[in-house]
């Protein structure tokens, strides 16, 4: 039996007047997500426990079958071992987001237009922050370049404890209220207020200025955390396995999992991602002998985060063509029995552009125990309708690996 997890991060949503009252789930044309879940078990699931923060960090871990109340250590470590920094029990990392504000004249005044900089290319934020490293560099603190916009500050020997706030919270909104507090508060806001600075005139948003794109406007500290302490997924379910993902976040949590990350060219983490790819690189890892495969597509989340409902519609409409279908069919044509858990790690509803604490519908199909469900279609509204609810995540691993 093969194992395939694929997640369609941030999916899930709220009835949207544009769609005629549906939600992008159901408003897609995505004919193999319908088939599982006429042939499956769906239900809703709650993958982010009360009182925490419903984000990918917290949401993924859950997913992959740990409970974040006993496991999660913050979400920048994970990125942090994605990209080899190594960390010490005593560091604490934070996410570094370029991002675009409105321009004031007082820096308190801004407000949060883009947390991704219009997804700004990896070779041109690279620069930027390596520019920024230079700037702030110490023994003890250091900037990491990642991939587009998202990057990692490391500081040694910390006390931890700051307060920060995700930027895609609070997109259209001042920051005054959401800059850092607590430890660490006073360093985090003071390097971001020196960034915005810098980045007035910089000759970098002059060249985005010219091809009509939003300008960095200062660096964006959050996300606190210390190296985590995740176990093995082998040793917890017996089973090998990959990870196939454009976003340091996941592939950190798989690294940190014993599991084989892979890189595919081309997987960027928004809808012009190498969907085939990606579909072929999970293919080949199963025919190859591993067991399980995580497949995880940011495509929804950021389409949610931006408030383009087509693209968001078409980007689940994509998942099912590239991602699901050709799968099953090679699955199929190996004459491998195979079980696929269809999830969203939580909702991005367009609406409100940031995530949320809604349960999320789930589907768990085997391809050698079939059901006949009155249910045909996957979506929200359907899932609930089955009655079936998962209250805590992490369970959910188990009832694919173990049908428990």
């Amino acid at each position: 039996m093969k194992y395939i997890v694929i997640l369609g991060d941030g999916m899930a949503d709220y009835p949207v007047e544009e769609l005629e009252g549906k939600t992008p789930l159901s408003a897609a044309k995505k004919p193999n997500m319908d088939y599982i879940a006429s042939k499956g078990v769906m239900g809703l699931v709650k993958t982010i426990p009360d009182g925490m923060n419903p984000g990918s960090d917290t949401a993924n871990i859950s997913v992959m079958g740990y409970d974040p109340e006993l496991y999660y250590t913050g979400r920048s470590p994970l990125e942090a071992v994605s990209m080899g920094i190594e960390l010490a029990p005593s560091d604490v990392a934070y996410r570094c987001n370029t991002v675009t504000m409105t321009e004031t004249d007082i820096f308190e005044d801004a407000v949060m237009l883009d947390h991704s900089c219009d997804e700004i290319p990896t070779s041109e934020s690279k620069l930027i922050i390596e520019e920024f490293n230079e700037i702030f560099k110490t023994d003890t603190l250091n900037i990491y370049p990642g991939v587009s916009y998202r990057h990692c500050l490391v500081l040694k020997d910390s006390e931890g404890g700051a307060d920060t706030t995700p930027p895609h919270d609070i997109l259209e909104r001042g920051i005054r209220e959401h800059l850092p507090k607590g430890q660490n508060s006073g360093l985090l806001i003071s390097m971001t207020k020196k960034s915005w600075e810098v980045l007035k005139n910089h000759p970098a948003n002059a060249a985005r200025k010219e091809r009509g794109l939003n300008k960095v406007s200062a660096l964006w500290f959050w996300g606190e955390g210390r190296k985590p302490r995740l176990s093995s997924f082998y040793d917890r379910f017996k089973l090998s396995g990959s990870v196939v993902s454009a976003v340091d976040l996941i592939k950190g949590i798989g690294i940190c999992l014993g599991l084989h990350s892979l890189d595919v060219e081309g997987a960027t983490g928004n809808i012009h991602t190498n969907f085939t790819g990606k579909a072929n690189a999970a293919i080949q890892e199963l025919l190859s002998g591993k067991d399980f495969v995580y497949i995880h597509i940011e495509a929804p989340d950021e389409c949610g985060h931006r408030h383009e409902i087509e693209n968001k519609v078409k980007s689940i409409e994509l998942i099912d063509q590239k991602i699901l279908a050709p799968i099953m069919k090679a699955m199929a044509e190996a004459g491998e029995d195979y079980s696929i858990l269809l999830v969203p790690d939580h909702a991005t509803p367009l609406s409100l552009r940031t995530h949320t604490l809604d349960p999320v519908p789930f589907v768990i199909y085997r391809s050698n125990d079939e059901q006949q469900n009155s249910e045909t279609s996957y979506c929200e509204e359907k899932a609930k309708g089955t009655g079936i609810f998962i209250a805590k995540g992490y369970t959910m691993m188990e009832k694919l690996i173990f049908n428990s």
